[in-house]
Protein backbone atom coordinates (compact mmCIF):
# COMPACT_ATOMS: atom_id res chain seq x y z
CA UNK A 1 0.00 0.00 0.00
CA UNK A 2 1.67 3.23 -1.05
CA UNK A 3 0.12 7.25 -0.80
CA UNK A 4 1.38 10.37 -2.67
CA UNK A 5 0.68 12.75 0.15
CA UNK A 6 2.29 16.04 -1.49
CA UNK A 7 5.03 16.86 1.45
CA UNK A 8 7.89 15.82 3.09
CA UNK A 9 6.74 12.97 5.72
CA UNK A 10 8.13 14.40 9.11
CA UNK A 11 6.75 10.83 10.87
CA UNK A 12 4.92 7.52 10.62
CA UNK A 13 3.25 7.19 13.91
CA UNK A 14 1.30 3.44 14.71
CA UNK A 15 -1.41 3.82 16.99
CA UNK A 16 -4.19 1.85 17.77
CA UNK A 17 -6.31 2.73 15.18
CA UNK A 18 -3.79 2.59 12.36
CA UNK A 19 -1.18 4.84 11.22
CA UNK A 20 -0.49 8.60 10.58
CA UNK A 21 1.64 10.81 8.74
CA UNK A 22 2.67 14.02 9.83
CA UNK A 23 3.96 16.33 6.97
CA UNK A 24 5.80 19.36 6.42
CA UNK A 25 2.60 20.95 5.14
CA UNK A 26 0.91 20.72 8.69
CA UNK A 27 -1.42 17.94 7.67
CA UNK A 28 -1.56 14.81 9.77
CA UNK A 29 -2.54 12.51 7.12
CA UNK A 30 -4.02 8.94 8.05
CA UNK A 31 -3.49 5.94 5.99
CA UNK A 32 -7.28 4.41 6.61
CA UNK A 33 -8.61 8.11 4.81
CA UNK A 34 -8.70 11.46 5.72
CA UNK A 35 -6.47 14.52 6.60
CA UNK A 36 -6.47 16.55 10.08
CA UNK A 37 -5.20 20.36 9.30
CA UNK A 38 -3.09 20.26 12.46
CA UNK A 39 -0.94 23.21 11.79
CA UNK A 40 -0.30 26.47 9.89
CA UNK A 41 3.16 25.53 8.54
CA UNK A 42 5.37 22.72 8.88
CA UNK A 43 4.99 19.40 11.37
CA UNK A 44 8.59 19.22 12.90
CA UNK A 45 8.26 16.34 15.08
CA UNK A 46 5.64 13.58 16.18
CA UNK A 47 5.27 10.98 18.26
CA UNK A 48 1.94 8.69 19.51
CA UNK A 49 -0.08 9.71 22.03
CA UNK A 50 0.00 8.47 25.68
CA UNK A 51 -3.59 6.83 25.58
CA UNK A 52 -2.16 5.02 22.22
CA UNK A 53 -4.91 6.96 20.00
CA UNK A 54 -4.12 9.63 17.60
CA UNK A 55 -0.65 11.25 17.36
CA UNK A 56 0.83 14.32 19.13
CA UNK A 57 2.78 16.62 16.86
CA UNK A 58 4.95 19.67 17.19
CA UNK A 59 4.89 22.48 14.65
CA UNK A 60 6.86 25.85 13.38
CA UNK A 61 3.47 27.83 14.41
CA UNK A 62 4.76 27.16 18.30
CA UNK A 63 1.81 24.43 18.78
CA UNK A 64 2.08 21.43 20.41
CA UNK A 65 -1.50 19.49 18.84
CA UNK A 66 -2.86 16.21 19.45
CA UNK A 67 -5.10 14.73 16.21
CA UNK A 68 -7.20 12.08 16.46
CA UNK A 69 -9.72 10.79 13.34
CA UNK A 70 -12.58 13.02 14.57
CA UNK A 71 -11.14 15.91 15.40
CA UNK A 72 -7.47 17.82 17.13
CA UNK A 73 -6.52 19.26 19.57
CA UNK A 74 -4.43 22.36 20.78
CA UNK A 75 -2.25 21.35 24.02
CA UNK A 76 -0.11 24.14 24.20
CA UNK A 77 1.33 27.20 22.15
CA UNK A 78 4.11 29.40 22.66
CA UNK A 79 3.51 31.93 20.04
CA UNK A 80 6.63 32.77 17.50
CA UNK A 81 8.29 29.64 18.57
CA UNK A 82 9.24 26.67 17.07
CA UNK A 83 8.32 22.63 18.85
CA UNK A 84 11.73 21.49 18.03
CA UNK A 85 10.85 18.10 19.29
CA UNK A 86 8.22 15.97 21.44
CA UNK A 87 8.31 12.86 23.48
CA UNK A 88 5.52 10.84 24.93
CA UNK A 89 5.39 8.17 27.90
CA UNK A 90 2.33 5.10 28.25
CA UNK A 91 3.67 4.40 31.25
CA UNK A 92 3.68 7.81 32.71
CA UNK A 93 0.90 9.73 30.77
CA UNK A 94 3.58 12.34 30.03
CA UNK A 95 4.57 14.00 27.12
CA UNK A 96 7.37 16.48 26.87
CA UNK A 97 8.20 18.84 24.05
CA UNK A 98 11.36 21.57 23.27
CA UNK A 99 10.57 24.98 22.13
CA UNK A 100 14.73 26.37 22.03
CA UNK A 101 16.18 26.81 25.27
CA UNK A 102 12.71 24.94 26.99
CA UNK A 103 11.21 21.89 28.02
CA UNK A 104 7.54 21.79 28.72
CA UNK A 105 5.64 18.60 30.55
CA UNK A 106 2.32 17.89 30.58
CA UNK A 107 0.00 15.30 31.82
CA UNK A 108 -2.47 13.61 29.49
CA UNK A 109 -4.54 12.44 32.20
CA UNK A 110 -4.53 15.89 34.03
CA UNK A 111 -4.84 18.69 32.35
CA UNK A 112 -3.91 20.87 35.18
CA UNK A 113 -0.03 19.62 34.86
CA UNK A 114 2.24 21.57 33.16
CA UNK A 115 6.42 21.93 34.20
CA UNK A 116 8.78 24.35 32.36
CA UNK A 117 12.61 23.54 32.78
CA UNK A 118 15.15 25.80 31.23
CA UNK A 119 18.51 24.97 29.60
CA UNK A 120 21.48 27.27 28.84
CA UNK A 121 21.47 26.08 25.24
CA UNK A 122 18.86 24.91 22.50
CA UNK A 123 17.32 21.58 23.34
CA UNK A 124 17.64 19.10 20.18
CA UNK A 125 15.92 15.79 21.19
CA UNK A 126 13.80 14.46 24.37
CA UNK A 127 13.21 11.06 25.75
CA UNK A 128 11.78 9.74 28.56
CA UNK A 129 13.05 6.50 30.88
CA UNK A 130 11.27 3.44 30.28
CA UNK A 131 8.91 4.26 33.85
CA UNK A 132 8.08 7.63 32.53
CA UNK A 133 9.69 9.44 34.91
CA UNK A 134 13.05 10.88 34.53
CA UNK A 135 13.28 13.28 31.21
CA UNK A 136 16.47 13.34 29.03
CA UNK A 137 17.31 16.58 27.15
CA UNK A 138 20.05 16.57 24.71
CA UNK A 139 21.59 20.15 24.08
CA UNK A 140 24.89 21.34 23.61
CA UNK A 141 27.43 20.04 26.21
CA UNK A 142 25.66 16.80 27.03
CA UNK A 143 22.36 15.78 28.47
CA UNK A 144 20.30 17.15 31.19
CA UNK A 145 18.52 14.75 33.31
CA UNK A 146 14.92 15.95 34.95
CA UNK A 147 12.60 14.40 37.15
CA UNK A 148 9.60 15.22 35.20
CA UNK A 149 7.22 15.74 37.76
CA UNK A 150 9.26 17.86 39.77
CA UNK A 151 8.64 21.99 39.85
CA UNK A 152 11.93 23.11 41.56
CA UNK A 153 15.10 21.02 40.72
CA UNK A 154 18.53 21.78 39.14
CA UNK A 155 19.30 18.56 36.70
CA UNK A 156 21.35 16.11 36.61
CA UNK A 157 24.10 17.11 33.44
CA UNK A 158 25.99 14.04 32.06
CA UNK A 159 28.25 16.25 30.27
CA UNK A 160 30.07 15.48 27.02
CA UNK A 161 31.77 17.99 24.90
CA UNK A 162 30.13 19.03 21.69
CA UNK A 163 26.33 19.28 20.53
CA UNK A 164 23.85 15.79 21.17
CA UNK A 165 21.39 15.73 18.80
CA UNK A 166 19.34 12.13 19.43
CA UNK A 167 18.76 10.22 22.68
CA UNK A 168 17.32 6.98 23.78
CA UNK A 169 17.32 5.14 27.10
CA UNK A 170 17.81 1.60 27.15
CA UNK A 171 14.98 -0.85 27.82
CA UNK A 172 16.38 -1.82 31.47
CA UNK A 173 17.18 1.98 32.19
CA UNK A 174 20.31 1.25 32.90
CA UNK A 175 21.70 3.29 29.39
CA UNK A 176 21.38 6.79 28.45
CA UNK A 177 22.88 6.79 24.85
CA UNK A 178 23.07 10.51 22.85
CA UNK A 179 23.81 11.16 18.95
CA UNK A 180 26.89 14.11 18.11
CA UNK A 181 26.51 16.56 15.96
CA UNK A 182 30.02 14.81 14.84
CA UNK A 183 28.96 11.79 13.64
CA UNK A 184 29.43 9.68 17.09
CA UNK A 185 27.63 8.48 19.98
CA UNK A 186 28.57 8.96 23.50
CA UNK A 187 26.62 7.16 26.14
CA UNK A 188 26.48 6.99 30.10
CA UNK A 189 26.26 4.20 32.57
CA UNK A 190 23.63 5.73 34.62
CA UNK A 191 24.75 3.91 37.95
CA UNK A 192 27.87 5.61 37.90
CA UNK A 193 27.74 7.96 34.69
CA UNK A 194 30.37 6.16 33.35
CA UNK A 195 31.29 7.96 30.01
CA UNK A 196 30.85 5.26 26.48
CA UNK A 197 32.23 6.67 23.25
CA UNK A 198 31.14 4.95 20.36
CA UNK A 199 32.95 6.61 17.24
CA UNK A 200 33.97 5.74 13.23
CA UNK A 201 30.87 6.75 11.43
CA UNK A 202 30.65 7.91 8.03
CA UNK A 203 28.12 10.17 9.01
CA UNK A 204 25.90 11.68 11.60
CA UNK A 205 23.57 9.48 13.34
CA UNK A 206 19.56 10.70 13.33
CA UNK A 207 18.25 7.50 14.11
CA UNK A 208 19.23 4.64 17.26
CA UNK A 209 16.80 2.40 18.54
CA UNK A 210 17.17 -0.84 21.12
CA UNK A 211 16.02 -4.31 20.16
CA UNK A 212 16.32 -7.68 21.16
CA UNK A 213 15.28 -6.59 24.83
CA UNK A 214 18.03 -3.91 24.87
CA UNK A 215 20.62 -6.36 23.90
CA UNK A 216 21.76 -4.45 20.86
CA UNK A 217 21.16 -0.78 20.02
CA UNK A 218 20.71 -0.05 15.92
CA UNK A 219 21.36 3.45 14.43
CA UNK A 220 21.75 4.84 11.11
CA UNK A 221 24.65 7.00 9.89
CA UNK A 222 26.78 4.49 7.65
CA UNK A 223 26.54 2.37 4.46
CA UNK A 224 24.76 -0.32 6.57
CA UNK A 225 23.13 -0.46 9.87
CA UNK A 226 25.69 -0.34 12.98
CA UNK A 227 24.62 -2.92 15.39
CA UNK A 228 25.91 -2.11 18.96
CA UNK A 229 25.88 -5.11 21.64
CA UNK A 230 24.79 -3.91 24.89
CA UNK A 231 24.40 -7.36 26.78
CA UNK A 232 26.73 -8.05 29.29
CA UNK A 233 26.90 -4.36 31.45
CA UNK A 234 27.16 -2.50 27.97
CA UNK A 235 29.38 -2.17 24.52
CA UNK A 236 32.56 -1.44 25.87
CA UNK A 237 35.71 -3.03 24.65
CA UNK A 238 33.04 -5.02 22.21
CA UNK A 239 32.91 -4.61 18.35
CA UNK A 240 29.89 -2.97 16.43
CA UNK A 241 28.44 -5.18 13.65
CA UNK A 242 26.92 -3.41 10.01
CA UNK A 243 24.29 -5.28 8.78
CA UNK A 244 23.27 -4.29 5.03
CA UNK A 245 26.48 -2.52 3.72
CA UNK A 246 25.83 -1.05 0.25
CA UNK A 247 28.85 1.42 -0.87
CA UNK A 248 26.25 3.00 -3.31
CA UNK A 249 23.27 4.48 -0.37
CA UNK A 250 23.95 5.54 3.57
CA UNK A 251 21.18 4.44 6.31
CA UNK A 252 19.42 7.19 7.22
CA UNK A 253 16.50 5.15 9.20
CA UNK A 254 15.87 2.55 11.62
CA UNK A 255 13.25 1.33 13.44
CA UNK A 256 12.10 -1.56 15.54
CA UNK A 257 10.42 -3.36 18.02
CA UNK A 258 12.40 -3.59 21.72
CA UNK A 259 11.37 -7.08 22.44
CA UNK A 260 12.15 -8.46 19.18
CA UNK A 261 15.61 -9.44 17.62
CA UNK A 262 14.63 -7.72 14.19
CA UNK A 263 14.91 -4.09 12.69
CA UNK A 264 14.18 -2.54 9.56
CA UNK A 265 16.50 0.09 7.83
CA UNK A 266 15.23 3.17 5.68
CA UNK A 267 18.34 4.39 3.15
CA UNK A 268 19.31 7.97 1.38
CA UNK A 269 17.88 6.43 -2.08
CA UNK A 270 14.99 5.36 -1.15
CA UNK A 271 15.13 2.10 -0.39
CA UNK A 272 13.95 0.04 2.69
CA UNK A 273 14.66 -3.43 3.98
CA UNK A 274 14.54 -5.67 7.31
CA UNK A 275 17.02 -7.38 9.29
CA UNK A 276 16.94 -10.83 11.31
CA UNK A 277 19.65 -10.58 13.99
CA UNK A 278 20.05 -14.12 14.35
CA UNK A 279 20.19 -15.16 10.64
CA UNK A 280 21.72 -11.53 9.66
CA UNK A 281 19.91 -12.08 6.42
CA UNK A 282 18.49 -8.81 4.48
CA UNK A 283 15.05 -8.84 3.17
CA UNK A 284 13.89 -6.12 0.89
CA UNK A 285 11.09 -4.19 1.46
CA UNK A 286 10.62 -1.39 -0.66
CA UNK A 287 13.25 -1.39 -3.77
CA UNK A 288 12.50 0.99 -5.80
CA UNK A 289 15.27 4.11 -5.63
CA UNK A 290 13.94 7.70 -5.02
CA UNK A 291 14.16 10.60 -2.72
CA UNK A 292 15.86 9.88 0.65
CA UNK A 293 13.54 8.06 3.52
CA UNK A 294 12.71 10.59 5.83
CA UNK A 295 10.78 8.01 8.66
CA UNK A 296 10.69 4.77 9.56
CA UNK A 297 7.89 2.88 12.16
CA UNK A 298 6.79 -0.70 12.78
CA UNK A 299 4.12 -2.26 14.93
CA UNK A 300 4.30 -6.08 14.86
CA UNK A 301 4.68 -7.16 11.19
CA UNK A 302 3.99 -4.01 9.88
CA UNK A 303 6.68 -1.42 8.58
CA UNK A 304 5.44 2.38 7.64
CA UNK A 305 7.68 4.44 6.10
CA UNK A 306 7.90 7.82 4.31
CA UNK A 307 10.34 10.06 2.13
CA UNK A 308 11.56 13.96 1.53
CA UNK A 309 9.07 13.76 -1.58
CA UNK A 310 5.96 13.03 0.08
CA UNK A 311 5.61 9.35 -0.78
CA UNK A 312 4.89 7.06 2.00
CA UNK A 313 3.67 3.42 2.36
CA UNK A 314 2.87 0.60 4.34
CA UNK A 315 4.47 -2.92 4.02
CA UNK A 316 4.27 -6.12 5.87
CA UNK A 317 7.41 -8.20 6.76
Amino acid sequence: MTFDLDAFVTAAVFDREGVAFALGNGIVAWAEAGRSDAHDGAILCAVVHPSGVGILTGGDDGRVVWSRRDGSEELACLKGQWIDAICASDASGLIAFASGREVGVLDSRDRTFERRFPHPASVAALAFDPKGRRLAAATYGGVALWYARIAEQAPVMLRWAGSHIAAAFSPDGRHLISSMQEGALHGWRLSDAMDMRMGGYPGKVRSLVFIAKGARLVTSGAQGAVVWPFSGGGPMGKQAMELGYDETAMVVCVAGDPARASFCAGLDDGRVWSCDLDSQAITPLKTERGAPISTLATSGNRIAWGDEAGKAGIVGI
